[in-house]
């Protein structure tokens, strides 16, 4: 059984970890195999928007722990380096918006993993567990750089040392999700958004990630220089072209993402 479900239609490239019996807990052919789906996103022009979600009751569960301690395995080390840090590299600097659709429980790598997305969908019965607490392990897949800057350093500190259960709807009023959905709206509501994002200036979209991302090392200066050079690329796009020129005739526009 395939761990990693892949499915492109008019421009969503919808990806969904497939390990329901493990709640969808990584192991290495899953991270390999997301790995490899978010590189070729990266690089197909047929993809214009990227849905991660998980199959089942769980979006993930984090590390399967099985593998971790196997005296085989590749170790703590090993997973890092080769499967989460890779992943949050690729989450980061995709140029297609990636929204995340958290399902049910996210704990752990699979929590981390989540606020990656550019937008952060989740159902009204989701959860968020920091929970390297509770193994007396360290945050890891990004989340001692996600988790602070989209909830404030004081409450990133407190669930992480705790590992609480954070509901999804208290995940929404902290900052750290975008929207909350009823179960049985939350796919039709992901998809109907990621088609939006996919018929929008998705090269505007990739820039603005690149200017999201430096923002939290750069001063205001700096920062006002990295705007003034991407806006600067944004404006000799073919979608900016398109986008005036349909402004001026009155319709909508029909973006390339070029």
């Amino acid at each position: 059984m395939t761990t990693l479900i892949k499915d492109l239609n008019q421009g969503v490239l919808c990806l969904s970890l497939n390990r329901p019996d493990k709640y969808n807990a990584f192991n290495r052919e899953m991270a390999l195999a997301l790995q490899e789906a978010l590189a070729e996103a990266h690089e197909n022009d047929a993809v214009r928007a990227v849905v991660l979600t998980g199959e089942g009751k769980a979006f993930c569960s984090g590390q399967d722990l099985g593998e971790a301690i196997d005296p085989n395995g590749p170790g703590l080390d090993g997973i890092l380096n080769e499967h989460y840090n890779p992943l949050v590299r690729l989450m980061r600097s995709c140029m297609k918006p990636i929204v995340v659709v958290v399902n049910g429980v996210a704990a752990g790598a699979g929590a981390n993993l989540a606020l990656l997305g550019d937008i952060v969908l989740a159902s009204e019965h989701a959860t968020f567990i920091q929970a390297f607490a509770n193994i007396g392990l360290v945050p890891d897949t990004g989340g001692t750089w996600t988790l602070p800057r989209l909830v404030g350093p004081g409450r990133a500190s407190a669930w992480m040392m705790l590992g609480d259960k954070i509901t999804a709807q208290e995940a929404q009023a902290a900052g750290m999700i975008y929207r909350v959905y009823p179960a049985v709206d939350l796919h039709e509501a992901a998809m109907q958004m990621a088609q939006r994002l996919a018929q929008s200036p998705t090269k505007a979209f990739a820039l603005s990630k690149q200017a999201l991302n430096a923002s939290v090392y750069h001063g205001l200066s700096d920062q006002l220089e990295l705007e003034r050079r991407l806006q600067n690329e944004a404006g000799s796009s073919q979608d900016f072209q398109e986008g005036v020129q349909a402004f001026l005739e009155k319709r909508r526009p029909e973006f390339k993402g070029k």
